[in-house]
């Protein structure tokens, strides 16, 4: 028998209606909360048929049950009555349909299974003409996000429905730790709003937040309204509020609004512009400060960065900053980051890529973000740029290519001289590999003009020419090896690599945007010294270098790791920048890098430099870590690179059980003899709820003074969390805090929700 009975159209908004804002900007810890049935499955409920691609509302209802009885018009099923739709399930005691009517009444053991939802009712009943249908005491459980609770009532017509005594809670019953509940809840699916009405936030049995009227989404669909604010308070900006406002504008971009309260500062007015096109997309944000108490001006901020696709083979791309103030950076940012960021940087181009060549057509622009330096520190501006790479196979096995570059330098101090460069490079190679070794010879020659804007001399023009020829070889050595009755595969890779460049003499080019490499692994295989075009140094050089390896084939870790070089000058290299030393005939400092894991806990590392000519130590870095039981870890680590850093950091999250945990991080600098930051907080972790209080003193600016904070949140797990985000602070500050949650978090609607993947959120190229 085939009624045409519409099963439950509307179960689904007690879902979207309770759970629409039950989510937080990163995803909650559920470790302490197994997955338990609150509503046992349905042993009667079939799955979901596959592959008809026919929606629930286009299928008819089967019905079934142990016993027919009443007429034609007005047939009652009793006994294990069930109706099918789709994917839907329902099941009662007894279910009497009058079709004339097209009333149906359902009694005893309601049961419903569906569309990510699992329901029991005491009765339910409907009038299918006017599609209006009531649910009476009823509990439920979410079958795709981890929810659950209860209504007195559902009462549902058409699209419209409304829950009465409605609750909500991601904790188990028997452990309710936060609850929501509301007296009513109007819920609209065709237009996707809810408002609800006496509705009270519990944590425990403490009623702590009350709303007498509340509209929010029942879906995920965007809407305009109030995100979760940021609440923190610090020695340096006093009591911190930032409130978010979103604003769903149109189906393709969108703004937030955020109003900052610093009781140290004053008030703070920012705005974020995203946009979706078709092949792009970009964002506008900025922030303005109209008076600074602590500055006694003005301070503003300013981004804009977006990419639009041109072509199958290019793109256009801007990243554009732009501050008030050299202090901005140093004022608001609460990191070490921002110390460390003494120029902000802009950049806008064309870019191309295809089979063996890229280019591209760029312009770049430097503005100083540090108060203790002037413009004559910053970086030419390069406006324009243009460069071309491109690779091709020759035949008889040689490769050959060209890189070329042509830029426009100009300086943001008018005082200091530009130009334009030229620098060409043709380049042929002739790889040689078999399955323990590689020969690989190259040639290039490397030329080099300029045309300065400015000069002592005569003349402006400026060119260079040189040769290069390098010879990169090596060779792989493995054999099996069992240590502690596990198989290894063990590697030694010896490799050779000598380069020869003719001088040619260079003092008299300008030094655009050219430095001296720091010597590491990586340079003792690299044609040039420089960074940039300004110089290219002469070389006599062969280094010798060995690697070898230790790694498991059950699974291919890499059990250990050790690479050992060094360089061996046959001349003395006479090109050089002013200040830098000569490079002498001779050795060049040992490179030793190794790691090491002895278990699967432990991970150690270590870099270190010897000079032997000076008898020194130019670099050494010592890294460890230990993976506790339950997630936890200690990170201890020293830095020293001569005459620049001398550094210990140790940080750790330790879990005293499986509820606390302490967290901790001591970041030291023994070159300034000063702590650089200091943080220890204590975490209590539960099924549902999170708990951090952490404090943290810190360096807030440039000339090396401390500040102190205190910050504090409270997360319910799947509604949102109050107070500051202390796990960004965590995870910046303590190296793996969190294992799992390695991805960038997509932006928030009005309801807590990330948005859609198919909305504005595409909008990061």
């Amino acid at each position: 028998m085939r009624p045409a009975l519409r099963l439950l159209p509307l179960p689904l908004c007690i879902a979207f209606s309770l759970n629409a804002h039950a989510a937080d900007d990163m995803p909650p810890n559920w470790g302490l909360c197994p997955v338990q049935d609150v509503v046992k499955p349905f042993a009667e409920a079939q799955a979901a048929p596959e592959g008809l691609g026919i929606s629930n509302t286009e299928q008819a209802t089967d019905i079934e049950g142990d016993a027919l009885s009443g007429t034609e018009e007005n047939p009652v099923f009793n006994g294990n009555v069930t109706l099918r739709r789709g994917n839907q399930f329902m099941g009662a005691d007894q279910l009497t349909y009058d079709k004339g009517q097209e009333h149906y009444t359902a009694e005893g053991s309601i049961r419903y299974q569906g569309s990510g939802l699992r329901m029991t009712a005491a009765s339910a009943e409907g009038d299918q003409a006017k599609d209006t249908h009531i649910i009476r005491d009823l509990d439920y459980q979410l079958l795709s996000h981890r929810g659950n609770g209860g209504a007195e009532s559902v009462i549902l017509t058409g699209d419209i429905g409304s829950l009465h005594g409605a609750t909500y809670s991601t904790c188990p019953p028997e452990s309710r730790h936060w609850e929501l509940r509301a007296g009513r809840i109007d819920i609209d699916t065709d237009k996707g709003v809810a408002v609800a009405r006496g509705a009270t936030l519990r944590v425990g049995k403490v009623p702590v937040i009350y709303l007498p009227w509340f509209m929010f989404p029942t879906d995920e669909r965007r809407r305009s309204g109030l995100l979760f604010p940021s609440v923190s308070n610090s020695s340096r900006n006093g009591f911190d509020w930032k409130q978010p406002i979103y604003l769903n504008l149109a189906p393709n971009y969108d703004a937030t609004l955020s109003p900052r309260l610093m009781t140290e500062r004053g008030v703070q007015l920012g705005a974020q512009f995203r946009y979706l096109v078709e092949g792009g997309a970009g964002t506008v944000e900025g922030t303005w400060m109209p008076d600074d108490d602590l500055r006694n001006r003005d301070r503003s901020l300013l981004k804009y960065s977006a990419f639009q696709n041109l072509s199958q083979n290019w793109q256009a791309r801007a990243n554009l900053n732009w501050i008030s103030d050299t202090r901005y950076y140093e004022d608001f940012n609460n990191s070490l980051d921002g110390l460390s960021q003494s120029t902000s940087f802009s950049e806008i181009g064309i870019y191309g890529r295809g089979h063996g060549w890229e280019a591209a057509v760029t312009a770049d622009h430097w503005q100083l973000a540090d108060s203790l330096l002037t413009e004559s520190v910053l970086p030419y501006n390069r406006m324009p740029r243009g460069y071309v790479r491109w690779e091709r196979a020759l035949g008889l096995r040689f490769v050959g290519g060209v890189d070329a570059e042509a830029v426009r330098f100009q300086h943001p101090d008018p005082a200091i001289d530009a130009g334009s460069r030229l620098d060409v490079k043709p380049w042929i190679s002739l790889p040689l590999e078999g399955d323990s070794w590689f020969l690989r010879p190259t040639a290039a020659f490397r030329h080099t003009a300029y045309r300065l804007d400015e000069s002592l001399t005569a003349s402006k023009s400026r060119s260079r020419s040189q040769p290069i020829f390098s010879l990169d070889s090596g060779l792989f050595f493995d054999r099996d090896a069992t240590v502690k009755g596990k198989d290894y595969l063990q590697t030694i890779e010896p490799r050779l690599y000598y380069l020869r460049v003719p001088y040619a003499y260079q003092d008299d080019m300008p030094l655009f945007d050219t430095q001296p490499l720091t010597f590491s692994w990586g340079q003792l295989f690299r044609d040039n010294r420089y960074s940039g075009a300004d110089r290219q140094a002469d070389a006599n050089q062969l280094t010798l270098a060995v690697s070898t390896r230790m790694i498991r084939q059950a699974d291919g870790h890499e059990r250990f790791s050790a690479s050992l070089g060094q360089i061996r000058y046959f001349d003395e290299s006479r090109v050089r920048i002013p200040g830098e030393p000569i490079t002498e005939k001779g050795r060049s400092a040992w490179v030793a890098d190794a790691n090491y894991a002895p278990t699967d806990r432990w991970t150690i590392g270590a870099s270190y430099q010897w000079d032997p000519k000076f008898n020194r130590t130019d670099l050494a870095s010592v890294r460890a870590r230990y993976m506790l039981p339950d997630d936890g870890l200690f990170n201890i680590a020293y830095r020293y690179r001569r005459g620049l850093i001398e550094q210990t950091d140790i940080s750790f999250l330790y879990p005293i059980n499986a509820s606390w945990s302490i967290v901790g991080r001591h970041y030291y600098s023994l070159y300034d003899n000063k702590a650089l930051e200091t943080l220890a907080g204590v975490q209590w972790d539960s099924c549902c709820v999170a708990v951090r209080l952490v404090g943290r003193r810190y360096v807030h600016n440039r000339a090396g003074d401390l500040s102190n904070a205190i910050m504090f949140e409270i997360e319910l797990k799947g509604l949102g969390s109050a107070g500051q985000d202390t796990r960004r602070t965590l995870r910046r500050a303590i190296l793996g805090y969190n294992r799992d949650d390695l991805y960038l978090v997509p932006p928030q609607t009005a309801t807590g929700q990330p948005t859609p993947p198919d909305t504005v959120t595409d909008a990061s190229p």
